[in-house]
């Protein structure tokens, strides 16, 4: 029994101890798997830094367009959305009644100064004319006779044949019959003008609208509607406004003589479009048009803290048109020297604007002061020096350090 009971507490103890064992290797083992993660995490870190190393600098090179850092002679510009304005437009009304036997013009079609546009019946007007005219030959017989018994009784007032006051009846009869006459030929003229008013002149050079009353209506004399609109278009007004605070130094610039503006229609440059594509919209050709700034107005717009200005453009080309919304470009002076580069090589960082310079086929990021943009230039005030080549594309695949090759320079042609 005593043999049996020392085996049973052996075998317990045992167990005891390989439990402990096993608790105890477990432990350590987690212990040794988790050291052994950390290790494998800091090794793949080391390796992702040192293969972005690598690539950066040891790496294949990267494709990009340059452009060189230069000296250019830039004007100094003030743009707006402005309108385009006749200088002149005139509504054409009959100053008679009568019904429209011709018209001498078509729809959109350009007309000189005195070419006639509309003729109105003028039969009417020639008979009262000819009445007036047979009415100025009788009054005028009428003076003749006035004057011939006026010479007559003068004779006989000077031998005392007749007294005073019947020669001065003689003589009223002569004034009378001359004021008739003047009368007549008032009333003849009168005539005249109303025969001349039945023929419709262009009072400019222009280009005519739409016929608005067509041929055999009857129309009334200065009425309401018009007959046609004729606008000039040579010269032609451009007016934009700019915000208030430039008005200083418009008038600045403006007492040293005019200042330039050039006026570009929208799409303007992009080409002709002909065909199907032109019907369904099409663009304007051509580059802007060059005129001078001739008005500012005397007072700024309260409620938009703008003032207006107006400029005056040849047009020779009819180039723009009435009621078009041009960019108005008022040049007030020329910057020399200015270090320039395309807008396109100009970045946006978090602190601030920069640019990738390419030194020894490395691209390496410069932080840069712009002074103004200028379509598709940038004026750089400072972070740049002449003859130093920037990258104008390509710069999404870039990071500072990285090797990069030149595929083109975007400044020459």
């Amino acid at each position: 029994m005593k043999l049996s009971a020392r085996v049973s507490w052996g075998v317990v103890l045992l167990s005891a101890f390989l439990l402990a064992s096993c608790d105890s290797f477990t432990s350590g083992g987690d212990k040794g798997g988790t050291g052994g993660k950390a290790e494998k995490s800091d090794k793949k870190s080391g390796d992702k830094k040192a293969d972005a190393d690598k690539k950066g600098k040891g790496g294949p090179a990267i494709p990009v367009t340059v452009a060189t850092v230069s000296e250019q002679t830039l004007p100094l510009k003030i743009q707006a959305i402005g309108n385009v304005e006749v200088q002149t437009s005139v509504a054409i009304k009959s100053r008679l009644d009568g019904q429209i036997v011709k018209v001498g013009f078509a729809d959109g079609q350009d007309v000189a100064r005195g070419q006639v546009l509309f003729e109105i019946d003028a039969r009417p007007l020639q008979a009262q004319l000819e009445q007036a005219r047979a009415t100025l030959a009788r009054d005028k017989a009428q003076l003749d006779r006035a004057r011939q018994q006026e010479e007559r009784y003068k004779d006989l007032l000077q031998k005392g044949f007749v007294s005073q006051d019947a020669y001065a009846q003689f003589r009223t009869n002569v004034d009378t019959a001359a004021a008739t006459v003047k009368a007549s030929e008032s009333a003849v003229e009168n005539m005249r003008v109303q025969t001349e008013y039945a023929v419709i002149r262009s009072p400019i050079d222009g280009r005519a609208g739409k016929i608005l009353i067509s041929l055999g209506n009857v129309v009334k004399a200065n009425d309401t509607p018009s007959l046609a609109v004729i606008n000039q278009l040579t010269p032609i007004y451009v007016s934009f406004a700019v915000p208030e605070q430039y008005l200083g130094v418009i008038r600045k610039y403006m007492a040293s003589g005019k200042l330039a503006v050039e006026a570009l229609p929208p799409n303007a440059g992009e080409g002709t479009v002909t065909g199907a594509s032109a019907g369904a919209g099409g663009v304007s050709s051509g580059a802007g048009s060059s005129g001078k700034l001739a008005f500012v107005d005397n007072t700024v717009d309260a409620a938009t803290g703008t003032v207006r200005l107006r400029a005056v453009f040849a047009n020779k080309d009819k180039s723009l048109w009435p009621g078009q919304f041009v960019t108005a470009s008022v040049t007030l002076n020329e910057q020399q020297n200015a270090l320039v580069v395309p807008s396109q090589a100009v970045q946006t960082g978090p602190k601030g604007q920069y640019v990738y310079v390419v030194k020894d086929g490395v691209a390496l990021m410069r932080e840069i002061t712009v002074e103004r943009a200028d379509g598709p230039l940038t004026v750089v005030a400072k972070g740049l020096a002449g003859g130093e080549q920037v990258v104008a594309s390509g710069q999404s695949r870039l990071v500072p350090g990285m090797k990069v090759s030149v595929r083109a320079e975007a400044n020459k042609s």
